[in-house]
């Protein structure tokens, strides 16, 4: 079974690629890291008690109040487990430069990362003893968290001017203020680092790497998507918009990315 690691930065559009691949035509199976980050610190869980004990003495909003809905009025959360976690106030203490806040979310991602790849280990399981011939790890800190070392395949989703990130999370966040959106964004890994790894494992021949330019529309990333999708699998793929010539299987003749809508903005570095 074919493991597709995808990732990108906050923003960028990794969840509308992933829920385009997890549709027709595609259907492959979504293993989300995100989601099962948020399995993995959930009251009762052993994440969830070393995040209290080691952010909750310093951090009095943590968790969120009784009165919050999530909580249902209740002093110890709807489960009788603890109430939940507080993102923006755990956010607000890890997201940022400075090296308070990097040593902080050194140790948030000490607590998480360990309890996530377990649930995506047993995932993997399942999805292969089910017999599907790939499954996609949608994991933001693929390179960050080494990986990608375990996938033979690479899609990054990045946008190529920092400002249609900054506007997009200000979009889809309105409780961010921009200091707060400028910080999420300066924590991760610029997205257009992560597009030359993905570069870089094509010229080392560990595995193949593709870079998607979500600049435009969903259409425009669907194309993309299509385009990637059919070289993963069947090994052949359309290297020009203008002309539709396709490489043999075996390999892809290299692509430049082009701007504009439409266009066919992928990347597969030979």
């Amino acid at each position: 079974m074919r493991l597709i690691g995808l990732t990108g930065s906050i923003a960028t559009g990794k969840s509308t690629c992933s829920s385009l691949l997890s549709s027709p035509p595609h259907n492959l199976p979504i293993i989300d890291a995100d989601l099962l980050a948020r399995k993995a610190v959930e009251p009762g869980t052993w994440a969830y008690s070393r995040i209290v004990s080691t952010f909750g003495p310093t951090t009095p909003d943590l968790l969120l109040p009784p009165s919050d809905p999530a909580c249902e009025g209740l002093s110890d959360g709807p489960t009788g487990r603890g109430r939940p976690l507080n993102r923006p106030a755990l956010g607000r203490r890890v997201f940022g430069t400075s090296e308070e806040k990097a040593v902080d979310r050194k140790k948030l991602n000490s607590i998480v990362h360990p309890a996530v790849r377990f649930y995506m280990l047993r995932e993997i399981l399942w999805y292969y003893v089910m017999g599907h011939w790939a499954v996609v790890l949608d994991v933001p800190l693929l390179f960050e968290s080494g990986l990608d070392m375990f996938v033979s395949t690479v899609v990054v989703v990045a946008v190529s001017e920092p400002t249609i990130q900054m506007q997009r999370l200000l979009d889809r966040d309105v409780h961010l203020s921009e200091e707060d959106a400028k910080n999420r964004v300066a924590s991760q890994t610029d997205v257009r680092e992560k597009a030359k790894r993905a570069e870089d494992r094509n010229r080392r021949g560990k595995g193949r790497g593709y870079v998607l330019y979500n600049d435009t529309d969903k259409e425009d990333l669907r194309v993309q998507i299509d385009d990637v999708s059919e070289v993963v699998e069947f090994g052949v793929a359309c290297v020009s918009a203008v002309d539709g010539r396709c490489g043999e299987s075996g390999g892809v003749e290299g692509v430049e990315h082009t701007e504009g809508a439409g266009e066919r903005a992928w990347e597969r570095f030979a």
